[in-house]
């Protein structure tokens, strides 16, 4: 069948020699280990470490960093590689910013309610009541709310092909009012101006930093 896929017997000689000069012995002349160990071929056993051959370059493994955001002005106080890292870096860090604000406010409102008198298990239990009442739910309003932003933030900037201070203003804007959209007319306007004002203030603060 040799005929049919195109190879000949001088393809296999080639490709046997090339094996043995890489191996250091003939593959077909030995039948176990011990007869590789024992012969008096070039085989080197050190070539079985892992680190073996590092020195002429590492050929499995892609250790090239992604290629930065390209994205007009998209580069933050964190090197982004894209809406993706955006996505990651903001909204985590904005439901931590929220857990601990609210985790703080629970502390406070906790110590203010405890009854004068009361056991100390009683004192820590309303604590942590408040605590696990309060930082839970701004986290994870904080975190949707910058899922939210960031999602439309990334795709105006993709639309417009920069990243500015008024894209994120709008994003904000939209933000907001999608947020409290279940809510009414004022809660939407109240919410989309909140969120407007903060995205404005983070794009003012990151552009003094930046310069």
């Amino acid at each position: 069948m040799s005929w049919i896929f195109g190879t000949n017997k001088k393809t296999s000689e080639e490709v046997h020699e090339k094996e043995t000069s890489k191996l250091g012995f003939d593959p077909e002349q030995v039948s176990n280990v011990s007869n590789i160990i024992s012969s008096g071929t070039s085989f080197d056993a050190s070539r079985l470490h892992p680190l073996a051959g590092l020195e002429k370059g590492v050929e499995y493994l892609d250790l090239e960093e992604e290629q930065l955001s390209a994205i007009e002005g998209s580069q933050g106080l964190i090197p982004s590689r894209g809406w993706s890292d955006d996505l990651c870096y903001g909204t985590g860090a904005v439901y931590l910013l929220g857990l601990g604000t609210g985790g703080a406010y629970g502390f406070i409102e906790g110590v203010r309610n405890i009854t004068p008198g009361s056991p100390g298990k009683l004192k820590l239990n309303t604590i942590l009541n408040h605590i696990t009442k309060r930082g839970p739910f701004m986290g994870n309003s904080a975190g949707v709310l910058a899922l939210t932003y960031n999602i439309i933030n990334s795709t105006i900037d993709s639309v417009r092909g920069k990243h500015d201070a008024s894209g994120a203003i709008v994003a904000g804007a939209v933000t907001g009012a999608i947020f409290k959209s279940s809510k009414g007319f004022k809660p939407m306007a109240y919410a989309s101006g909140l969120t407007a004002g903060a995205a404005a203030l983070w794009s003012g603060v990151k552009g003094s930093v930046l310069e």
